[in-house]
């Protein structure tokens, strides 16, 4: 297994363990699809951030 995989493979068993304990926490469906929202619109503005930063430079 290349490194590439075994991250990858960790991020999806990370994911499995979060949305478990959300879950367990109370958390509805709803909610965690916003977290999940929230999470990816973070990473968004940081490479937009880091893109415009390339751009300038």
């Amino acid at each position: 297994m290349t490194d590439r995989e075994s991250r990858n493979r960790a991020v999806r068993i990370l994911a499995k363990s979060i949305y478990r304990d959300l879950e367990a926490q109370g958390f509805d469906e709803k909610q965690i699809v916003a977290l999940a929202t929230e999470l990816i619109s973070e990473v968004t503005s940081k490479i937009a951030k880091d893109q415009g930063k390339q751009q300038l430079a």
